[in-house]
């Protein structure tokens, strides 16, 4: 009959890649069934548990304690293999041939001055303390360790952020610096593409596209999962953004995440803008409603972002203002459009583009109910008015035979001091208006008379719809009211998306930076040669070591034998 022996040994600190070692080669032993070794936290317990080797010192144990759990045909296999546990454990792999292994960071500091990263994947609840000694000390941080909580991440970054340190995590799965793979990381060669991930596969799927399309990465620089939560705030995103752009080596740009906060996902958008190189935007999630805005390249997929920064590397685009027009013409309070619309389609476009530009659209018929206005007759922010509808043609005709409403709405939405850009399609063909241009340009002239002798700039874009052989004559329709004074395009994408290009850069040239500034991370420091200090799992120095990369594995046990009041007290002390 099977039987269960336990032994747990008190104060003893082994990370998981030994722990996972030590159970595999116990369960090699003859006569053994199963096994478990586990630190005893609640969820190793937990796991433990749900397999069946478990005992009431197990689940007494506490999560400084090394818990062996075998399952054996009898005691005398079981017992032969406990006693074959010193000896395992102080087995080292023959290729870390590091002499000594210092106990602290501080001491491996010494022993390696040129330093600029550590490397810590301890456990989560002994994470945020070694993250912040190493901080303390002036090093970046690759946090591979999970279970920190977000109070400790956020603290962590803002912490590094006033340093101009980088935190890379937690939970950040690869890094790839100056050539350099650390974690899970693949071997890439150097080229002229940037990446910043908030995503550790993604990050390596694109980098490793991009060295198979034959060109390479300066630096590919993970920031954990939540870093693009709203919480978070892309603190460590917004960093490594900033210091691949003011890298010269970084041609082209690679920004990639797990679903993002919307509202961080804005603030990013908003910082890549200013970049002043291409930026290709993988944003898993995230819909698409164009391929290109300005210098932003938005993807469709992991690949997909790794073709597009390829060619954009290959092939740099020109990139200039996308916006035609000086803002400073606008007063400060004007900042909302108003559309005025006699086709119904493309104020539904309208609504469509306008969401990747503008926070929210209202409409007498939205794409969105949470976007219905509440009175047609009276515009709110911005607005989108499809005259077309229903409640504006009863007893009425159409707006593309009749221009005496949407004329009149005109003079009513220019007299808004707080409107900047109003928007008219002119729809011509058979069966619409004979002239509606000789109608609608002399109030559009009317209007921007008015509103220039009130010292005030207001912007009227037009989209006319028709053709040469239209018998209203497209080119005389569009020469009408170019006269006038209005912007015209035929394309109705085409002039709703600089109407969002302009509305955006208003709302961004009063709006506050809502992203913290901290000190500029040091470029320098991402681009001199890669030495490293490992606190955790010994395999990551392996991997340094495979790479010629100088290191110093740092022989880690939690603060005070694992006791965690007095390690806090630890803590305190040295930070007075």
């Amino acid at each position: 009959m099977a039987i269960i022996k336990t032994e747990i040994r008190r104060g003893v600190y082994i990370d998981s890649a030994k722990l996972m070692k030590l159970q595999r080669s116990l369960a090699d032993f003859d006569g053994i069934l199963d096994t478990g070794v586990i630190m005893g936290t609640d969820s190793n317990k937990e796991l433990l548990s749900h397999i069946g080797l478990t005992s009431p010192e197990i689940l007494a144990s506490k999560p400084d304690e090394l818990v062996i759990a075998l399952k054996a045909d009898d005691e005398k296999s079981a017992e032969f293999a406990l006693s074959k546990v010193d000896e395992l454990l102080a087995a080292r792999k023959g290729n870390n041939d590091q002499d000594y292994q210092p106990r602290s960071l501080e001491t491996a500091a010494g022993m390696l001055p040129d330093a600029n990263w550590v490397i810590v994947s301890v456990a989560g609840r002994y994470a945020a303390g070694v993250t912040r000694e190493a901080l303390r000390l002036g090093k970046h941080v690759h946090l591979f360790s999970d279970n920190v909580s977000i109070e400790e991440e956020i603290e962590l970054k803002k912490q590094a952020r006033e340093l101009g340190l980088l935190v890379m995590g937690p939970d950040c799965g690869t890094a790839m610096i100056g050539g350099m793979g650390l974690a899970f990381a693949n071997k890439i060669r150097l080229g002229p593409i940037g990446i910043v991930a908030a995503a550790g596969t993604g990050l390596q799927q694109v980098a490793c596209r991009i060295h198979q399309l034959g060109s390479g990465i300066t630096s590919g620089i993970g920031t954990g999962g939540k870093d693009l939560s709203e919480k978070v705030g892309a603190i460590t995103f917004l960093m490594a953004l900033e210091v691949l752009a003011r890298d010269p080596d970084t041609k082209v740009i690679v920004l990639t995440s797990k679903p993002p906060s919307p509202k961080v996902a804005e603030e990013v958008l908003k910082k890549a803008r200013k970049a002043g190189k291409p930026v290709v935007i993988n944003f898993i999630a995230r819909p698409v409603t164009t391929l290109r805005d300005g210098n932003l390249f938005f993807a469709t997929g992991l690949d997909d972002a790794a073709r597009l920064a390829v060619e954009l590397a290959n092939n740099p685009p020109q990139i200039g203002s996308d916006i035609d027009v000086d803002l400073k013409i606008f007063k400060p309070e004007q900042k909302y459009l108003r559309g005025l619309f006699s086709g119904g389609t493309l104020a539904y476009e309208a609504q469509y583009i306008l969401a990747g530009y503008l926070p929210k659209v209202w409409a007498n018929s939205p794409l969105n109910k949470e976007n219905k206005m509440e009175n047609s007759l009276v515009s709110q922010e911005h607005s989108i008015i499809d005259l077309g509808e229903d409640e504006f043609t009863v007893g009425r005709l159409h707006p593309m035979m009749d221009n005496e409403l949407r004329i009149r709405r005109l003079y009513e939405e220019a007299k808004d001091p707080e409107v900047a850009v109003i928007m008219l399609d002119v729809v011509i063909g058979y069966g619409s208006h004979p002239n509606p241009a000789s109608e609608i340009a002399p109030a559009i002239k009317k209007v921007l008379d008015d509103t220039k002798k009130a010292n005030r700039h207001l912007e009227i874009v037009c989209v006319v719809t028709g053709t040469d052989e239209d018998p209203q004559d497209f080119n005389e329709q569009v020469k009408l009211l170019k006269e006038a004074g209005a912007w015209v395009d035929p394309s109705n994408e085409v002039v709703v998306r600089r109407i969002g290009r302009i509305l955006r850069a208003l709302a961004e040239r009063d709006s506050e930076d809502t992203a913290a500034i901290g000190k500029p991370v040091d470029l320098e420091s991402l681009k001199k040669p890669m030495q490293a200090i490992n606190v955790g799992l010994e395999s990551f120095s392996e991997n340094l070591k495979d790479q010629n990369a100088p290191y110093v594995q740092v022989d880690w046990k939690p603060p005070a034998g694992g006791n965690e009041k007095l390690a806090g007290i630890l803590e305190r002390m040295k930070n007075l």
